[in-house]
């Protein structure tokens, strides 16, 4: 059964209904969940995880983690980095977004297109479209950013096109080590080799990530790798 809306708004009006009629939220939860055809809140919540991918990848996550999204153009790596941003900030955690592919009203508008209306998030989100965008530079724009904060690359090979820019394997080394001192989650969308054909693999892997200089992609925790509209995480 579809929800009738998105599960943050469900949330708010299990609190708003749980303040109004003096009942614990527990029992309002319940109560929002029978009215959209579960008899519970935790038998919705976990269908709501089974039928999102980003849910239920964000709660694998770790403080820490570095995580890597790869597909080929087109199969929404993006949206999936934006719903994960989405899942931190319904959570209360900041997400941080850094990309040259696109400007705050094209960012906007996606998160608009998943369901997540950018005015219920203010001052839980921010974007970087800096030329200097390096590890360097995240980790700068970072550090003031509170431990739980959930931030995206947009995208892994985007580090790697500055020639002033310190070699990738040095930067993904760098990411990593902030991210496990600070305990941020740092997710990399990825580009896929062009070589790789879906018709003799259905997913592609770790193998099929597009690297011109070398990087040691063991340093990530998790690799979520999407296509035709399916989803495999490794780790």
């Amino acid at each position: 059964m579809k929800l009738s809306a998105p599960i943050y708004r469900l949330k708010r009006e299990a609190r708003l209904l749980s303040r109004s009629q003096a009942i614990p939220l527990h029992d309002a939860l319940d109560r929002i969940a029978r009215g959209q055809g579960h008899s519970a809140w935790s038998l919705l919540a976990a269908k709501h995880a089974e039928a999102s991918p980003a849910a239920a990848l964000f709660g694998r996550l770790a403080p820490g983690d570095l995580v890597l999204i790869a597909a080929r153009p087109g199969q929404g790596k993006t949206l999936m980095a934006l719903e994960l941003a989405v899942e931190a900030m319904k959570a209360g955690r900041r997400g941080f977004f850094f990309t040259l592919e696109y400007t705050l009203a094209e960012i906007l508008d996606r998160l608009r297109a998943i369901g997540a209306e950018p005015g219920l998030y203010e001052g839980l989100f921010d974007y970087d479209c800096s030329d200097a965008i390096s590890a360097d530079h995240i980790i700068g724009a970072l550090t003031s950013q509170p431990a739980s904060t959930l931030a995206v690359i947009d995208y892994l090979q985007l580090l790697d096109q500055r020639r002033d820019n310190p070699p990738l394997a040095e930067q993904v080394n760098a990411l990593k080590a902030f991210a496990q001192r600070r305990g941020i989650v740092i997710v990399c969308l990825s580009q896929i080799d062009r070589a790789y054909d879906p018709a003799l693999k259905p997913f592609p892997d770790l193998q099929d990530v597009r690297l011109p200089n070398p990087a040691d992609l063991s340093l990530f925790d998790r690799a979520c790798f999407l296509n035709a509209g399916s989803v495999r995480v490794h780790g």
